[in-house]
């Protein structure tokens, strides 16, 4: 069976003319699942042939700016397309007590309730639709922020996603044996929770996976896309490494 990541956004906090902030959606069995929520998610959707309605729920990794901008526009678009079913919105409960303020500085009435909260523990593992099960483990990052593995079934092939980071054990763990790691790659020296596509590499090779795509990147703030993926592999990585683009579709067969 085939599965889908799709990258909606792939910038950093500083967003290019083409790269917005870095969210992406998994379409496969139990999905589709949101991860984030930058600007214009409901339009992005639609753009990747992913109906909005259809969520199944959404998984906020952390409250910076970035990463929960789009929520109360994409719960009003939500409503104003006609949905009644509450939205599963997964987090950590500091994610989620700033991402329900501001929720509530929107305004949106009794639409806000919509977004059915789920607070979510570094460690834990949801148990979703289909038999979709997505675990988690802390980040090292200057706000409380989860990474996530998504397991499509028992025995098959999942993907890791490091969320905002700097390299650390807990992440590597999370992603070891993984098929796919879409990690960040924010800053072009090393940095306080978040990092180079050197380090992103060196990761990659420790967890042994089969693929590496670089997200929360920026050709302009971080480094140029070539001299990233050589980056890469001097940390290591021998694998297929690539620097991820806003709409790409990631084909998965599981």
């Amino acid at each position: 069976m085939s599965s889908r990541i799709i990258l909606l956004g792939t910038g950093t906090g500083l967003p290019d003319p083409d790269r917005a902030h870095t969210h992406l959606v998994w379409a496969g069995p139990g999905g589709p699942l949101l991860i984030d929520v930058g600007g214009e998610t409901y339009r992005r959707l639609l753009a990747v042939e992913i109906e909005p309605q259809q969520l199944k729920g959404v998984i906020l990794t952390h409250s910076h700016c970035d990463h929960i901008n789009g929520l109360p526009a994409l719960l009003f678009s939500l409503a104003l397309g006609g949905r009644t079913e509450p939205l599963p919105i997964y987090g950590l409960p500091e994610t989620i007590e700033l991402a329900a303020d501001y929720v509530a500085a929107a305004g949106l009435g009794e639409w806000a309730a919509l977004a059915a909260w789920r607070p979510v523990y570094a460690g834990d593992t949801l148990h979703l639709d289909d038999g979709l099960a997505v675990a988690t483990a802390l980040t090292a990052h200057s706000r409380p922020c989860l990474a996530l593995r998504i397991i499509p079934g028992a025995g098959k092939s999942s993907v890791c996603y490091s969320a905002d980071t700097e390299p650390c054990p807990s992440v590597t763990a999370l992603a070891t044996g993984a098929r796919l790691l879409i990690h960040e790659a924010t800053t072009a020296e090393p940095f306080p929770g978040h990092t180079t596509p050197r380090q992103a590499g060196a990761v990659a090779a420790a967890a042994g996976v089969e693929r590496l795509v670089l997200v929360h990147f920026s050709p302009r703030w971080t480094m140029p896309i070539a001299q990233a993926l050589t980056e890469v592999a001097a940390g290591g990585f021998t694998g297929h490494a690539q620097v991820g683009e806003d709409l790409q579709v990631i084909e998965l067969e599981m």
